[in-house]
């Protein structure tokens, strides 16, 4: 055993001899006699690990693990999948939960309106209840805490005239929860985020036709109501234009500083390479390889339009209303149809070409990228737009909207588009920003899509796509485990999150699930009674996460390791008052 590492159980060890088909095991005392005599063999460790968690042989071991045993402790022992306190102060369902960057403090949204700051002490405990609803809100939906901790985003659906449904993003002070700002926000599935410490990312939806819209990205700043008199406080930054019914959703920002040195590289021949210039000695290097190099992604679809050589927009889309004039449109075109081509002719020499090289090739860049969820051929969220976000466009100074453009760049251009073939419903960043992590629901394969109104049915199972925002490519098989039971047109986002180690995720089969982020399984199914709509990590201690639910409940899981110090931490005070009274007594 390795030193001074906690011992293993024997039920544990009995385990271990049988999944290896050990022709000895009569007992535990038996059991206890062969593990001494093979606690440092390296090889049955590796041949245990493989077999005990069903990991593919061609998986190398963790980059960062000394021995086989250390690996199968880490994952026997650090899951967080033990349940220690049920916080039941929502009494409608909780829909988010976010961390503040120094784990200290956690927010909780719900149906209930209110958003909620908690205390992460020995017990967590309730600091802070604000309750929307006097600002007409319907509920909350989704919180985010400000690169130092001193501002909370909380997201929100605002009822606005004739009951009609908005978002709005109120902005919280933490230094005494008071409510310094509120932003419009459509539709209010954009959520919002930081850019940087004073400055949020809000969206607005403008209709163009029936299928056809614009959405409008804006740069605010968190203290409208102080500085408005003196100084810009929003800022236009993005304009793009929205096919099929499609909109911009679930925005989110990466940093780029980090790419270079990742908290965990995901891709095996890099961590080969990696490990190569400071070499570990590794008895586990027998891998194939094969299966190991990254998938690549399907290429976003570009529908070419017919006959448009090298004409001006204009022209083509004259000779467009002249061939449907002229009756030598064949097949006839629906109404949507017909929109959806006049918009991408109109479009098509109106648009500000996309930034060039978008792959960061310095390591200290300042760039970052904004990432949200679009489509092109339906309604439901299909595809991933990435646009970079350049160092003089993350302040609101400057014109309201936005540096000067030409007349032929009313629209900007995606940078990077990722087709996910499928519905998203969740997303989310690894700490070191480098991985997205992707919940969808695939569409059946060669399906077609006549109608923008009526998307494909949608799988039960969610896949977790994994994408390397350094290389745009996807770098991991799909994850898979965690259900979801509702049609498109009830579909709803579930929040996932991402550790150093681990990635976990809620789903409508009334469980969260952690899966190994370098292994790629799945370690624990946390229980809940009804449906888990987000996860969190604490961000300074991995081994704590929490669950949300539509059963009104935050529960708190902790591993088996951290369970047995903080017992140890609470039992130790009574253990010196018990010696005190003895003293006292003699």
């Amino acid at each position: 055993m390795a030193a001074g590492g906690p011992r293993l159980p024997d039920t544990v060890l009995f385990e271990i001899f049988l999944y290896l088909d050990h022709p000895d095991v009569l007992s535990v005392g038996l059991v206890c006699q062969q593990w001494r005599a093979v606690a440092r063999d390296e090889f049955l460790w590796k041949e245990l690990f493989y077999r005990y968690y069903r990991v593919s042989r061609d998986v190398p071991r963790h980059p960062a693990a000394v021995s086989w045993y250390d690996e199968f402790q880490r994952l026997y022992d650090t899951i967080p999948c033990v349940e220690v306190q049920a916080l039941k102060e929502h009494n409608d369902q909780v829909l988010h939960l976010s961390f503040s960057h120094s784990g200290c403090l956690f927010a909780s949204c719900s149906k209930d309106c209110t958003v909620k700051i908690w205390s992460n002490e020995l017990d967590i405990s309730l600091q802070h209840s604000s309750n929307m609803r006097p600002y007409n809100w319907s509920y909350t939906q989704f919180s985010q805490f400000n690169s130092d901790d001193s501002l909370l985003l909380v997201s929100g659906v605002f009822v606005g005239p004739h009951n009609s449904s908005s978002g709005e993003i109120a902005v919280i002070s933490m230094e005494n929860f008071t409510l310094l700002s509120r932003v419009r926000n459509k539709p209010y599935d954009v959520f919002g985020c930081w850019l940087n410490e004073t400055n949020l990312i809000s969206g607005n939806l403008h209709r163009i036709g029936r299928i056809t819209s614009c959405s409008v990205l804006w740069l605010n700043n968190a203290f409208q109501g102080i500085e408005s008199e003196n100084v810009n406080v929003v800022k236009r930054l993005f304009k793009i234009q929205n096919l099929n019914a499609s909109t911009i959703r679930t925005v989110m920002v990466a940093d780029c500083s980090r790419y270079d040195s990742p908290d965990l590289l995901l891709d095996y021949e890099e961590q080969l390479a990696a490990s190569s210039t400071c070499p570990v000695f590794d008895l586990g290097s027998d891998s194939e390889e094969e299966e190991a190099k990254p998938k690549q992604p399907p290429e976003p679809a570009i529908q070419e339009l017919p006959d448009a050589g090298d004409v001006l927009a204009e022209d083509g889309l004259q000779q467009f209303f002249d061939d449907i004039m002229g009756g030598r449109m064949r097949p006839a075109m629906t109404e949507t149809q017909l929109e959806t081509k006049v918009a991408e002719l109109f479009v098509r020499n109106r648009t500000k070409p996309p930034e060039p090289n978008l792959l960061p090739t310095d390591s200290n860049s300042k760039t970052k990228y904004l990432i949200f969820t679009t489509g092109c051929l339906t309604y439901s969220p299909h595809q991933i737009g990435i646009k970079r976000i350049l160092p003089h466009q993350m302040t609101t100074a400057g014109p309201v909207l936005g540096e000067e453009r030409r007349s032929d760049e009313f629209f900007d251009s995606l940078d990077h588009v990722i087709d996910i073939h499928g519905h998203i419903i969740g997303m989310g960043l690894s700490p070191d920003h480098r991985y997205l992590y992707v919940n969808s629901r695939a569409w059946p394969r060669d399906c077609v899509i006549s109608d923008p109104m009526q998307p494909p049915p949608i799988a039960e199972e969610i896949d977790l796509h994994v994408f390397d925002l350094k290389t745009m490519k996807e770098v991991k098989r799909a994850l898979r485990a965690h259900r979801a039971y509702t049609p498109n047109e009830e579909c709803f986002f579930i929040f996932l999150d991402v550790s150093r180690d681990f990635v976990a995720s809620g789903a409508e089969d009334r469980h969260g699930y952690i899966w190994d982020r370098h292994y790629n399984i799945c370690l624990a199914k946390l229980q809940h009674d009804n449906v888990v709509n987000s996860v969190a990590f604490s961000p300074v201690e991995q081994e704590l996460l929490l669950t949300a639910s539509d059963d009104t409940t935050i529960k708190v899981w902790r591993s088996p390791r951290a369970v047995r110090i903080r017992q140890a931490r609470r039992s130790r005070p009574r253990k010196l008052l018990f010696s005190w009274l003895m003293n006292q007594k003699s």
